[in-house]
Order: C-alpha cells, then sequence, then structure tokens
C-alpha cells in the first residue's frame, strides 16, 4: 500500500477561516493570521496509475472552475519563524464516512487501486513575532482548540501508510472455575464490563454450578452488554421497596397498564423495535420492481403509523456530534426494523443540557463558577454539534426532522447540590408507517438463512451497553468511554433503507421473514434476539471487515453503525443478492437457524451449516468464543430487587426582587434556551424532503419556529396522516416528581390538540425516562413520577406503548456526583383523518386587514403557580409549589371541544401556555403572525394577592386562541357548556414588525412594546448561537433584518386551478425517468408530482445503467432528483458526475438523449449540481462553465423561500414568468457560481436563467437569508438555450399540493385548490404531448 497527496486551497471558507482565526486569538494574542488547504491523502493498492486513471482522481479531488487548485505539494510557507502548520485529520484506527463515500464514487470510475481516501486541513497560522518560534505550550493549545479529540488526531508529517500497527487479540478463558467470582472481578476491571454484585454473583453460579466450565472473555462480554441495564431494563422491571413498603408489581407493569383505559387500536406495543397503531387505508406509488427499472404504480391498501424513540446520551457527551448522529441512525434503524419492515418519515429531536456559558453574552442565571468534567463535552459545544450531528445525518439520509425542544439548566438547588444535565440528553424521535400485513415478524425456522446488511465492522462502539450503564459517568475509565463511542455514516444509512424499502415493494413477496436493527450489544445482542428461542450458529468469517484487525470480541460486540439483520428463507438469498446489488447496499450471509436452542459464534475458516444443524460439530470437541443456550442469556432471570429512600428536598418559597420590572424580567425569559427562538436548530434542518410533511417547526409569514404538533401525511396522493407532539417537564419535576409527570403529559396532550386526531382515547404514547436512578432519593423520585404519570394517563384515556430509559444520568465533577433532573419525555403519536386542518400559533386576523378575538382557555381553574417557571429559572430559584394538572376531566372535556372547533374550522390560531407562561404565548402568537394584540389579563384572575409576575409568568395549562369575532359566542358557549373556563381577553390587532403589544391588568399596562422589540429578545440567544455554528456575517445579517420584514407579497400570473394536462392526443403516456445515484433521497416526492402531471414515471438506479438493464433512449424526459450523492463528499454531485462522464457508454448515451429535440430533463438541488457539471444548461461547454458552490452561511440550508418566476426559455416555466411565490430550499451547496464573467453574461443574454431569490416585495436578492445561498443576482434556476433542459436548486416538488406548503397568503386557501407548483410538471407533460416525434 502507498498513500499519496494532493493539496486544494482553501481548507476553510472566508467565513469560516475568520472564526477560527477569531478563536485562535484568544490563545495567543500574537497570533495575526491564518490560511488552511486540504490534504487529500489517498491509499492505493498499486501506486502506478495510469495516466487515465490520474486524469479522473485529479478531476474528482480539483476544483472544475479552477484546474489549477489541486496542488502535489502543500502551500509554501514564507516565513518559517513566523509561522506553524498544524494538520489535523480522522484517527486512523478507523475509516472514515468521508473516505468510505469517497473509495464509493472511486470504484465506480473504474478507480479500483483506491482503497482509502482521507481528507486532512492544515492550519498555517502566522504570528507577529520575528524571529520566535511559538511556544510548545501555546502550540498544543492550538491543536486542543483546532481537533476533537474523539475522532481526530494531529499529523506531525505526512501520512504514509494508515497501518494503525495494532494486532487482534485472542480471546481467553475466564478461569471462574479456580478462581470463582475474584476471575469476573478482574475481567470486569479489564474490560469495563459494569457488572454490579448481583451480576457478578449470578454470572459466578451460572458458569461454576450450572454449566461447570469457564466462561470465555467473548462470553463475559456478550453477558455485559445483553443483560446491562441499558438493554435489560432490570430498574423498570424489578421489584420496588421505598421507605421499607413494599410496591405490588413493577414500574414496566404499571406502564402496561395504561393500555386498559385506552382504545385497543395498537397493533404492535411493547415488543419490537418501534409500536404502531391501526391507520387509513390509502392510495400510494410504489415501483412495478425492485429487481431492475421499472415503472411507478398506485396502490390502494392499509397503513398503519409507527411511532419509536431513545436517547443517546453518553456518546453525545463525550462527542456529540457523532454521538447525535449515531442516535439518530439508530432509531431510524428501529423505525426500519419493526414487523417485517418499516418506512421511515419524519424524526423528532430533543437536546437537554447544562448552562451555556456563550462567550461574550451574559445571561445573569448561569453561575461562571461551576466546573465541567474534561471527558465530556461542554454544554455550548454539546448542543450545537449534538444538533449539527442530527440535523446532518437527517439531511443525507432523506429523513425531515420536523419537531423537537430544547431545555437548558443548571443550578445550586440548595445549598450542597447542584443539578444540571452534564450528562445530556440526545434525544430522538421517529415517525413513520407500515403496511398492515407486515406487523407480524415470522417465527425462526430451523435452517433459514442469517443475513447482515448494511455497513462493515469497524472497531467502533465497543462496550456501549455497559458504558452507557455505569451508575455514575466518570467511575470508569475514560479511554474505555471513549472506546464506546460510535461514528454514523448517513450514506450508508441511505443505502440500508433503500435495500429495506426494496424488499418491503417486492411486488411478489417480502423477503424478509424478520429483522432486528443493531444496536447496543452489537453482532452479539441483535443476532441473539433474531433467533430466540431457537438458537443459530453464526460463522465470523463471513462478514465484511471494515479492518482487518477486528478481533472476535470486537467482531461480536461492536455497534458498528447502519446495520440490520435478517432471517431469510434460503430460496431467497438470489433475490436478495440481487437487491443489494441494485441498491448497493453490503450482505453478508453469515449463518443458518439450527433450532438447537444455542448460540454459537464459530472461527472455523471451513466449516459448513450443515454439521451445526446435524449437530455433529460436537465431535469436533472444540472450543468456541461463544457458546451458549439462549435460555441462559435471554430467558427469564430473577427480578432484581431495589431498596429506595425518598429524600426529603428543602424548597424555598418564591422571593423575586423588590424592584424588578416586568420588563426586565420578560427580557430574561425571552433569551433562555427553553423558550427563545429555535431557529437556530430550524434554520440548519432538512424540513420539506419526503414531501409527507404538512406541519414542521415553522409557521407564519417569517417561517417563525413555533409549532405545537408535527403532522405527516402517509402518501402525497391522500391527506390522512400522522400527528404527534412532545411534553416535558423536568424542572417542575424538582419540587414535586408526580406533579411534573402529570404536566409532561399534559403539555404533550395541549400541544396535540391543535392537529386534528380520530379521538383522545386512540392516543398512543413513547415515555423516555432520564434519570440518575440508582443514587439516593432518585430512584424514589423516578417511582413517583411514573405512578403519578400512569394514573393520569388512566383519567384521560390514553396510554404507553412503548418507551426506552437511561438511568444513569449523572456525572462526576470535582469528586462530586452531578445529578441531571430527572426528566421524562412524552411523545404522542395519533391517526390524523385530515391533514389539511392543522392550527397553527401565528395570529392570522391582522393579515386580512381585521382584528380577531382572542379567548384564555384555563385547564387549571383560575390557579398561578409559579413553581419551577422559567421566571423563576432566570432568577436562580426553584419555588416550592409547581403548576398541576389537578383536574384531568377538565382537560379531557377542553381537548374534545378544541377537537370539534377545528373540524369546523372554527379556530384561526392556537398556541399552548408552556415555557415563559401566557405572557410568552401571547407574545409568540405575535411572532409568528407578524401581528399586535391589545390584552387584558384581568378575566384570568383578579385577587388583590397575586402579583403581575403570577398572571404573566406562571405555567399553568391552557391554550390561547384566535377566532373571528362572528364565532366567539359560539366558540365560548361550546367551552361554558363542557364545563372548561374561556375568558374572553382582547383582540389581534395591526399587522408588521412595529405593531404594538399592549397586555394589561388590572387596570395597569404591564407590557407595551412593538413586535419588533419583543421579537429581538427572543431571537437574541438564537443569533448568538447561529454566530458559532454558521458564517457569523450571515447570522448577523438575518438578525438586523428583522426590523425591515414583512409578509412575502407573493401573485400569480396565472390561475393555478385551470392547469390540466392535454389528453387524449397519444395512445400512451409519455415516459420519463427518475434517475437515483447512491444518496438521491428526493425520487418519491419527484415521481408522484410526475405521475399527477399524467407521465408514466420509472424509477431508475445508475446501477440499472451501468449494469446495461436499460438505457435512457426510451425515455422522453430525465429527472435527476435532490439528495446528496455519494453524501457530496469530493463536492456537491462530483461522484455523480463522474459515474457518468467517466463511463464512455453512458456518456455517448447521455450526450445523445440531451441532443434529441422530443426530450427535456429536470434536475433539482443535488440534479442541478450534477446538470451544472454534466454541461446541460446555460449553454452546452466542453468544460464545466457553472458549478454550485458552499452556501455563504457555510452550512445547510433549509427554508421557505420566496421566489420570482423569471422570463426565460423554460419549458417548464412556459406561462407562468412574474408569478411570484413560496418555494422549498434544502441545501448546502446551492451558490450559482460562473468560470468568469463572460459565462456568466451569457446565460443572462440567452434568458437561461429561469427564476430567482427575492426580497419579501418581490425583487430579485442577493441578501441573505432572502437570498439562502449568495448566488449573484438571485439566481436560484438555470435552464439551457432551448429551454429543454433546467436545473433548480429549490423543491418545486416538495410544494405540489398547497397542504405542503408551510405558508399561505390570507386568501389563497379559499381561491387556490391547485399548488401553482403543479403547473410547471403539467407544462412539461403538455410539451411532451406536442413535441412527441
Amino acid at each position: 500500500m502507498a498513500v499519496i497527496h494532493f493539496y486544494r486551497s482553501p481548507g476553510l471558507s472566508h467565513g469560516a477561516a475568520l472564526a477560527k482565526l477569531k478563536e485562535l486569538k484568544k490563545v495567543s494574542s500574537l497570533i495575526t493570521g491564518l490560511s488552511t488547504e486540504l490534504c487529500f491523502n489517498v491509499e492505493l493498492s498499486n501506486p502506478n496509475l495510469s495516466c487515465e486513471d490520474l486524469a479522473k482522481l485529479k478531476w474528482i479531488l480539483g476544483s472544475p472552475l479552477d484546474k489549477g487548485a489541486l496542488r502535489n505539494k502543500p502551500l509554501p510557507r514564507s516565513d518559517l519563524l513566523q509561522s506553524t502548520v498544524i494538520e489535523i485529520g480522522p484517527r486512523l484506527n478507523f475509516s472514515t464516512a468521508f473516505s468510505s463515500n469517497a473509495v464509493s464514487i472511486c470504484q465506480a470510475i473504474g478507480l479500483s487501486q483506491v482503497t482509502r481516501l482521507e481528507q486532512s486541513i492544515r492550519y498555517i497560522i502566522s504570528w507577529d513575532a520575528k524571529g520566535i518560534e511559538i511556544s510548545r505550550n501555546v502550540e498544543q493549545q492550538l491543536v486542543e482548540l483546532l481537533h476533537d479529540r474523539m475522532t481526530q488526531m494531529r499529523y506531525l508529517e505526512p501520512i504514509n501508510s494508515f497501518d494503525h500497527g495494532i494486532k487482534p487479540q485472542n480471546w481467553f478463558e475466564v478461569d471462574v472455575m479456580k478462581n470463582g467470582r475474584r476471575a469476573l472481578e478482574e475481567v470486569n476491571d479489564k474490560l469495563g464490563l459494569a457488572f454490579d454484585d448481583w451480576d457478578l454473583d449470578y454470572y459466578t453460579k451460572v458458569f461454576k454450578d450450572r454449566l461447570k466450565r469457564n466462561p470465555t472473555s467473548v462470553e463475559c462480554f456478550d453477558l455485559a452488554q445483553s443483560n446491562s441495564e441499558h438493554s435489560r431494563h432490570w430498574f423498570f422491571k424489578g421489584k420496588m421497596i421505598i421507605d421499607g413498603e413494599s410496591k405490588e408489581g413493577s414500574l414496566i407493569d404499571m406502564i402496561i397498564q395504561t393500555q386498559e383505559n385506552s382504545n385497543p387500536n395498537n397493533v404492535i406495543k411493547f415488543s419490537d423495535n418501534s409500536s404502531s397503531i391501526e391507520g387509513f387505508t390509502v392510495n400510494w406509488l410504489q415501483p412495478s420492481s425492485v429487481i431492475q427499472a421499472g415503472k411507478f404504480v398506485e396502490k390502494r391498501s392499509r397503513l398503519n403509523p409507527i411511532f419509536t424513540a431513545e436517547t443517546h446520551n453518553f456518546p453525545t457527551a463525550v462527542a456529540p456530534f457523532s454521538g447525535a448522529t449515531t442516535g439518530t441512525g439508530g432509531r431510524i434503524r428501529d423505525v426500519q426494523a419493526v414487523g417485517r419492515g418499516g418506512h421511515c418519515i419524519a424524526g423528532t429531536a430533543g437536546y437537554s443540557v447544562g448552562n451555556l456559558n456563550i462567550p461574550e453574552y451574559n445571561l445573569p442565571w448561569e453561575d461562571k463558577s461551576f466546573n465541567y468534567p474534561s471527558n465530556f463535552a461542554k454544554p455550548l459545544e454539546i448542543l450545537i454539534e449534538a444538533s449539527n450531528g442530527a440535523s446532518d445525518y437527517g439531511n443525507k439520509f432523506g429523513e425531515p426532522l420536523i419537531l423537537g425542544y430544547t431545555r437548558s439548566f443548571g443550578m445550586m438547588t440548595s445549598e450542597d447540590e447542584r443539578r444540571e444535565w452534564i450528562k445530556p440528553i440526545m434525544f430522538s424521535g421517529g415517525i413513520g408507517v407500515m403496511e398492515a400485513d407486515m406487523s407480524d415478524k415470522m417465527k425462526p425456522e430451523k435452517g433459514m438463512k442469517v443475513v447482515k446488511v448494511g455497513g462493515p465492522v469497524y472497531r467502533i462502539g465497543v462496550g456501549g451497553g455497559s458504558a452507557s450503564s455505569v451508575q455514575v459517568q466518570g467511575d470508569n475509565q475514560c479511554e474505555l468511554d471513549f472506546g464506546a463511542v460510535q461514528r454514523g455514516d448517513a450514506e450508508m444509512g441511505q443505502k440500508l433503507n433503500r435495500f429495506i424499502r426494496a424488499c418491503i415493494e417486492c411486488p411478489t413477496r417480502n423477503p424478509i421473514c424478520s429483522i432486528h436493527d443493531q444496536g447496543a450489544g452489537g453482532n452479539g445482542n441483535v443476532l441473539k434476539e433474531l433467533v430466540e428461542p431457537c438458537g443459530a450458529v453464526i460463522f465470523c468469517n463471513r462478514f465484511t471487515l471494515g479492518d482487518p484487525s477486528i478481533s472476535t470480541l470486537e467482531l461480536w460486540g461492536a455497534e458498528y453503525q447502519e446495520n440490520n439483520a435478517l432471517l431469510i428463507r434460503p430460496d431467497d438469498r438470489s433475490l436478495l443478492s440481487t437487491m443489494a446489488h441494485r441498491e448497493r447496499c453490503p450482505i453478508n450471509f453469515v449463518g443458518t437457524v439450527t433450532a438447537n436452542g444455542k448460540m454459537i459464534l464459530s472461527e472455523e475458516k471451513n466449516a459448513t451449516s450443515q454439521t451445526f444443524l446435524d449437530e455433529t460439530f460436537y465431535k469436533e470437541n472444540l472450543t468456541y468464543p461463544f457458546n451458549l443456550d439462549l435460555d441462559i442469556i435471554l430467558g427469564k432471570m430473577p427480578q432484581k430487587v431495589f431498596n429506595l429512600e425518598r429524600k426529603s428536598i428543602l424548597l424555598k418559597p418564591v422571593s423575586l426582587p423588590m424592584d424588578i420590572a416586568v420588563e426586565a424580567a420578560l427580557d430574561r425569559v425571552l433569551r433562555l434556551p427553553a423558550v427563545c427562538s429555535k431557529r437556530f436548530l430550524t434554520n440548519k434542518v432538512d424540513r420539506c424532503v419526503t414531501g409527507l410533511i404538512a406541519q414542521q417547526q415553522c409557521v407564519g409569514p417569517l417561517h417563525t419556529p413555533l409549532s405545537n404538533v408535527a403532522v405527516t401525511a402517509m402518501s402525497m396522493m391522500d391527506t390522512v396522516g400522522v400527528a404527534s407532539a412532545i411534553g416535558e417537564q423536568p424542572i417542575k419535576g424538582l419540587i414535586d416528581p408526580a406533579a411534573g409527570a402529570r404536566m409532561t403529559v399534559a403539555e404533550a396532550l395541549t400541544n396535540l390538540v391543535f392537529a386534528q386526531i380520530t379521538t383522545l382515547k386512540d392516543v398512543k404514547c413513547s415515555g423516555n425516562w432520564m434519570w440518575a436512578a440508582k443514587l439516593p432519593g432518585e430512584g424514589a423520585a423516578l417511582y413517583d413520577a411514573c405512578e403519578a404519570m400512569c394514573q393520569v394517563m388512566a383519567q384521560l384515556g390514553v396510554a404507553v406503548d412503548g418507551g426506552k430509559d437511561s438511568l444513569s444520568m449523572a456525572a462526576r465533577v470535582d469528586a462530586k456526583s452531578i445529578k441531571a433532573p430527572g426528566t421524562l419525555v412524552v411523545s404522542t403519536y395519533a391517526p390524523c383523518p385530515d391533514i389539511t386542518l392543522t392550527v397553527t400559533p401565528d395570529l392570522k386576523s391582522p393579515a386580512f386587514g381585521r382584528e380577531g378575538c382572542l379567548l384564555l382557555i384555563d385547564i387549571s381553574g383560575g390557579k398561578v403557580r409559579l413553581g419551577g417557571s422559567a421566571l423563576l429559572q432566570c432568577y436562580n430559584q426553584l419555588g416550592n409549589c409547581t403548576p398541576d394538572l389537578d383536574q384531568p376531566a377538565v382537560l379531557v372535556n377542553a381537548f374534545n371541544v378544541m377537537q370539534k372547533l377545528i373540524s369546523e374550522k372554527k379556530i384561526l390560531a392556537g398556541h399552548d401556555i408552556s415555557d415563559g407562561g401566557l405572557v410568552t404565548c401571547l407574545a409568540e402568537m405575535c411572532f409568528g403572525g407578524m401581528s399586535g394584540l391589545k390584552v387584558d389579563l384581568t378575566p384570568r384572575i383578579n385577587h388583590a394577592d397575586v402579583s403581575p409576575f403570577q398572571v404573566l409568568f406562571s405555567e399553568e395549562l391552557g391554550w390561547v386562541i384566535e377566532v373571528d369575532e362572528s364565532d366567539m359566542n359560539y366558540v365560548q358557549a361550546q367551552f361554558s357548556n363542557a364545563g372548561v373556563l374561556c375568558h374572553s381577553i382582547g383582540k389581534s390587532t395591526g399587522f408588521g414588525m412595529m405593531s404594538k403589544i399592549v397586555i394589561t391588568y388590572g387596570g395597569k399596562c404591564l407590557v407595551e412594546s412593538s413586535v419588533l422589540g419583543l421579537i429581538r429578545m427572543w431571537e437574541d440567544t438564537s443569533y448568538r448561537l447561529e454566530c458559532r455554528q454558521a458564517n457569523p456575517d450571515c447570522a448577523t445579517a438575518e438578525y438586523q433584518l428583522l426590523e425591515h420584514r414583512t409578509a412575502p407579497q407573493y401573485k400569480l400570473t396565472f390561475n393555478p386551478d385551470d392547469i390540466f394536462p392535454i389528453e387524449g392526443l397519444l395512445k400512451s403516456k409519455p415516459i420519463v425517468a427518475v434517475i437515483r445515484e447512491e444518496g438521491s433521497n428526493g425520487d418519491r416526492e419527484m415521481a408522484a408530482s410526475l405521475f399527477m402531471a399524467g407521465f408514466e414515471v420509472w424509477d431508475v438506479t445508475m446501477q440499472d445503467l451501468l449494469d446495461k438493464k436499460i438505457t435512457v433512449d426510451m425515455f422522453r424526459g430525465v429527472i435527476f432528483p435532490g439528495g446528496f450523492s455519494y453524501a457530496d463528499v469530493l463536492d456537491a454531485a462530483k461522484g455523480w458526475a463522474a459515474s457518468l462522464l467517466f463511463s464512455s457508454q453512458l456518456d455517448k448515451q447521455f450526450s445523445a438523449f440531451a441532443k434529441r429535440k422530443d426530450t427535456f430533463s429536470l434536475g433539482v438541488c443535488n440534479g442541478c449540481q450534477l446538470m451544472a457539471l454534466l454541461g446541460w444548461v446555460g449553454g452546452v461547454q466542453s468544460e464545466p462553465g457553472i458549478v454550485l458552490a458552499r452556501n455563504i452561511s457555510d452550512r445547510f440550508e433549509c427554508r421557505f423561500s420566496t421566489v420570482k418566476i423569471d422570463k426565460s426559455k423554460s419549458i417548464m416555466f412556459e406561462g407562468m414568468e412574474g408569478s411570484v411565490m413560496g418555494v422549498w430550499v434544502a441545501h448546502g451547496e446551492g451558490r450559482f457560481t460562473f468560470r468568469d464573467q463572460s459565462v456568466h453574461d451569457r446565460v443572462r443574454a440567452n434568458e437561461c436563467c429561469a427564476m430567482s431569490y427575492t426580497t419579501d416585495t418581490g425583487i430579485a436578492t442577493e441578501q441573505y437569508p432572502c437570498n439562502p445561498n449568495g448566488t449573484p443576482g438571485g439566481i436560484a434556476a438555470i435552464c439551457s438555450e432551448d429551454g429543454r433542459h433546467l436545473a433548480v436548486m429549490p423543491h418545486p416538488e416538495r410544494c405540489t399540493k398547497l397542504w405542503q406548503w408551510p405558508y399561505l397568503p390570507p386568501h389563497w386557501r379559499t381561491d387556490y385548490q391547485t399548488s401553482p407548483w403543479m403547473r410547471m410538471f403539467t407544462n412539461a407533460y403538455n410539451w411532451s404531448i406536442k413535441n412527441s416525434a
């Protein structure tokens, strides 16, 4: 093996380099400058590249517009004594996802000799100190600042080999027969197994007395993972004794009993990777073939909603980005692995972290004296990098993230106790659907094949199950903590998902008999659970290794990601191999079900399954690394007993400063991370991919992140779907765990109510518990919370059907154990019979030019308790009396009335009262609708001993709704008749940023401000976070632009309801191909839009074309959909373009297609990037004249941007010129960049600019964020000179249904039934009809 190097400048964008330089200067004021370059470290099996192969390699590594950008040598240093080079790259012990995708590109273009390709960044740091070398201490500080010690390292010299020198360690026997428990204690310490005393005693007896043999190290490691708290949930299944009183039943028994009071609509509960409920019969599209190219056909079948949720806390604490990516990926696989396979639709996310301590941004309640452990990331880094990781994974995979929460807390809750999320919560939930007839997994049968699909085996995530179960994080060895963290590869996850989807959609039959996702415990866990109770033999040499030095123990226990396990019938092996090849998903047939009840791991090189099927393997008298009866590992085990005691809490009454002003208090509350704008999260995450999103986080004319509920469709062909909402109230739980649990359930329902659902008793919940349950007082608090949750659910008629727990939520800091606030997250989900009826928080009436009536729905019965509120946190207090759900029946009645009014379309806007209280609820409704209000809260409560702060900031349950004046009396009567307090409190009035928000109480004006004045406070914390994760100039531009924003002024130059395809001119429909490369993720919504326009739409993969199973000659149109081909690792769409340009047969084929006069093409997002590289738009040239460069914000952008259809030759925009409307944008590299000015001028002169980003007033702009990428002149789409080929960066295919639009002008909902974006697809259809050969 040889490693060669190529260099390209710059390594960081201008904005990123400036931000990095600012950080470096904090280490030393002598630092004056920073330049950067990329280094591509290319490992070759044969160092002698041909000239042709070298040219290919340089093309994929270089810049299409600047051939001189790629060099064989690094940048020269002008003054060696006034600069230093710090090169940072990935650790050598694993191949990164970047390398995996780069190597895939190389293989696709015939560069088979490239075996690894890693990218490092060289930082050339200069300083002002002539003749003086930088000190080693300062240099080390710079290194620490520039790298993530978990995944990266410094390269002191160019890499000449990726051989890390690690040799596989042999497994060994643990001599229990001779040394008894002491032998297990020693291996427990050596391998970091987290066995407690009960475990050590139990397994000593199992091996010494029952099996009468020594265990192997592999078996001990496996038992630690399989039977860890993380995997077995001992606490929730245990016997509880609290304050000496023995409790009947376990916590899990209590939770399961919630099912008795709700509708029996669960299809799956407590027994699979996800839960599922009864859904709807819908029309949806699927391909007619999954083994070759085929047309999409409309299918009608019953789809059932899926939901799952889990957390990935410990890995996220150690390495936030990678921990969150793998948490997201693991949860996605839970959706895939339900029943016999599920379809992913959307994700949710939540983050609970400690005090942020944002530099140069003082939040007075944050204690700057707090210390943090060195082996965990700081809370600020966790919040930014974990959300980056979850977003990045979902963006590349193609799963929109559409709901979430954020909470930051760190406080001395008593004189000697600090509570803080040192160990954070990274919460991930998933919404999906499954076909009703695939709910039940088949039982394992003798002879079935055990299959692993997905990524290869890496030495990552070893011991995660036991590491996550350590009672207090920091008590185990730091090195083992780092070894337990995983790294994600979204591209591989997407390949795996497409393979699972192909199995599900196989027209003849789904070949999957059973499926299970690989998670904690690795192969050991997933394969045992897959074949239980029959048993199986697994062969080590049948796994694909990503690293040849993997040991048997690591192969068995590593939690390498993007991998599922299947059971199939032997006859289906060929079918699976064909589908895996088409989807480029690795597949290994690793074992066979034996039906002898044993799990055996064999290292024999030439062994066959038959010797294990007929049990002749016993004659070999071999010792296997793993050979145990499944009933020993997974069978019923003795129940653990937990003796718990309640711990009294000294609670202090509320004591706010005497001179506090409402304005000052509100200023603090609106900046609290739990309350403030979450734009820093929503800007960077795809919220529209799949085309199935009816409601995501953002609402109103400014796309403001405020939505109470998430709603997804099951199909673009129907309007039924799934609604989901989240509740979590951990700070109130610090005062009263039971009240905190009840308020958590109530919050989830007061959020969910704004989507129409079938009925309250159909609501099911995932309950996720994050608690330091084994520390004094906390186990009993968890029990009280769980009991309260179950009791209140019984009264409400809702039930839990699944969930997870993480019970080691504490960290060691300065020899003290810092407990996180005990947290219950309740995720509700329910069938949604009409996704178009969702109510959002943004005020509506002022945009119509009239006033709306505001009603306060009070579920608390007039109470105003401040305990656990955002207000008190902002003044470093908890209080002693928290809000509670005192009357569950009132919430049931209120919920049912709200549902009735929503179905009758009587509610214009609505928002729940939660963090920040009633004043925050009102303010946020104003922010969302850019509207003012005049409110008098005296009707809420008018007692002399009630302070304005209680009225404004108490977080008692309730809603504020906006209704039309003509409906006000009717609405009030509905609530009154149901026994629910409903107060008329004022009007929504005035539109625009300068509209007034006026709130009075008892004759006194408490709040008087413009919308702009308060929204600036609310956006400020988000803005500070944006500055740290994106180009600070862009973040500042967006924040400063607030005062100039208004509602976008849409206009149409055509009537969308007059759109219709020409019919009857052809005997058959025009045929188009949606061509997808590995990493494409926007193909299904594209296919649906084309199908609805009248086309016959075919699903075609690049592999189909490379295998010569089909050519593009038969198609009238080729469509390149959006996504991240090869994860865009070597620049956007570069790999996809290379696979076309460097294949002689495909290059000729596509060139011929492009020149035919009866064809058209459309490239969207990644497809747009591809078409630019191919030279199909803007004037065909021998060399690319246009590329799509990185957004000026230096990150992925998801917006609902305003665009204008320009005068152009595009056939798809015919008749649309001059129209201004919204469209989804979701890309990281969308900035049209031209080789030189002449190319740009030619594009303009030949009317090839087809669409532009505009300001709110419809003027083409380069201003961020109206222009999300910084393209000159606001260009959003470019066509060919004859108009037949169109490259578009935004996503019109995700806007072809009006319910997909997150914002519509006031009258559009009644004026139009059809989305204007359907016009471009019917234009293409009509053009195809008129221009038939």
